[in-house]
């Protein structure tokens, strides 16, 4: 009754307009305080705080977004953008396809959606506005596009998946990569067959000669995926190192070689990056309190033994748990959803014997989804606001790109070698 009545009193916060964090925070703590066993100690809700984010591996989540604000700032998002137009250029779309090719290469660096759409989204959304896209569309390119950054490595969601079920933040990382590259096949073919419906035109395509000339421009940018899996992949370095490599990285390349990035910027750089860190770790810890609540109550044990009721058919119950997770993404942003619903979600895939890699790449690919599609649709929010358009236009136009991405969650649900196949192959069996 009590977790029932904190979940409707933080449904109740969010729908008024209070941050999800605090919404959580609150809730929670009037949970604690009408318990019926009224012996809990209010101060478990600093102590769940802390522990929440106490963990060594989370050190990465803020070095992996300072990274991705030294490439904006530092010339490097520009460089890609100007590579993607002469790669893909002479295609239906031109603008759409450098927007899904852009994306594709920043998703190999950031590992997060906003920071990415942000981004991109700067630049491509008012190019493809004054190219006689319509508004709506042009902001849903991005919102799809960015949607990449989480799924591909390096993965923000996948590195808190990974702390959450002690997992191998290499095998998670490697699990995104199929799902993702499907995800870009289908939707530059959208953007393809949207194209040539609404008369979007190509450019003229490139010479060889520019194209070498913007790959050589661009090779420090293209760079950063390779040396963060081959980092990981020889054991060189840790995921939480490779993180500070690149910020290292960055740091030289728009500071020395690009000289895009001057030192006086260097405070907006940190302060952007802080601000960002500082909201996503404020979610996780503020899912501290809550957690331990439901934990308290039983509540994940029930859940999990409702799921379990409906079937003992492993791929029945992932059917089912997708169909939850969906509706989470409706309600609740990736990361708060990741930590109060994981642990609830863990017993049943341990019980069923369901691959620990497939589950969390299903997990983390549905919560992504729900970047698309309101009332959340954090990404959805953020290109229309950058677009200066119309919340449900954009929504609307991602309509085709949600439907692919369904088709690709369900391609992961019934054929385990989707996210499997490649931690295997690079990092053998075992060791989950």
């Amino acid at each position: 009754m009590i977790v029932a009545l904190s979940v409707a009193l933080f449904l109740l916060l969010l729908l008024v307009g209070l941050d999800v964090g605090f919404s959580m925070l609150v809730a929670a703590l009037i949970g604690l305080l009408l318990h019926p066993s009224g012996g809990i100690d209010p101060a478990i809700v600093p102590l769940t705080l802390v522990s929440a984010v106490d963990s060594e591996a989370l050190v990465a989540v803020p070095l992996f977004v300072l990274a991705g604000e030294i490439m904006n700032h530092g010339g490097l998002t520009k460089r890609l953008i100007d590579w993607s137009m002469a790669m893909v250029g002479h295609f239906r779309g031109a603008l759409s396809q450098a927007a899904m090719t852009t994306n594709l290469v920043m998703a190999g660096i950031s590992g997060s959606a906003v920071s990415d759409a942000t981004a991109t989204g700067a630049i491509l959304i008012p190019a493809m506005k004054d190219d006689g896209y319509k508004p709506g569309y042009a902001a849903a390119v991005i919102a799809a596009g960015a949607m990449l950054g989480p799924i591909i490595p390096p993965s923000i969601p996948m590195l808190v998946y990974a702390i959450l079920s002690n997992l191998s933040i290499g095998r998670l990382f490697l699990a995104g990569v199929v799902p993702g590259l499907l995800l870009f096949a289908g939707f530059v073919v959208l953007c393809a067959l949207i194209a040539r419906r609404r008369g979007y035109a190509a450019r003229e395509r490139a010479p060889w000669a520019a194209r070498l000339r913007e790959t050589r421009s661009a090779s420090w940018a293209l760079m950063v995926p390779v040396l963060i899996v081959a980092g990981i992949r020889s054991g060189l370095i840790t995921e939480t190192e490779a993180a500070g490599v690149i910020c290292v990285y960055a740091l030289v390349v728009g500071l020395a070689i690009y000289r895009d990035l001057r030192w006086r910027e260097l405070g907006t750089v940190f302060f952007g990056a802080a601000r960002t860190s500082g909201v996503i770790l404020f979610l996780l810890a503020a899912a501290g309190p809550f957690s331990w609540l439901m934990s308290e109550s039983h509540i994940a044990t029930r859940i999990a033994q409702a799921i379990l009721a409906v079937s003992a058919d492993p791929l029945v119950i992932l059917v089912v748990v997708n169909l939850l997770l969906f509706l989470v993404g409706m309600v609740f942003e990736p990361l708060p959803a990741l930590v109060m619903f994981v642990p609830t979600l863990l017993p049943i895939q341990a019980q069923l014997g369901i691959d620990p890699i497939q589950f969390a790449a299903i997990v983390v690919v549905n919560l992504m989804i729900g970047m698309l599609h309101p009332p959340v649709g954090l990404l959805v929010l953020i290109t229309s606001a950058i677009g200066r358009c119309s919340l449900w236009s954009v929504a609307w136009e991602t309509l085709p790109f949600l439907a692919w991405s369904l088709v690709v969650l369900g391609l992961m649900t019934v054929f385990p070698e989707v996210s499997t196949a490649l931690p295997t192959l690079v990092m053998g069996r075992g060791g989950a």
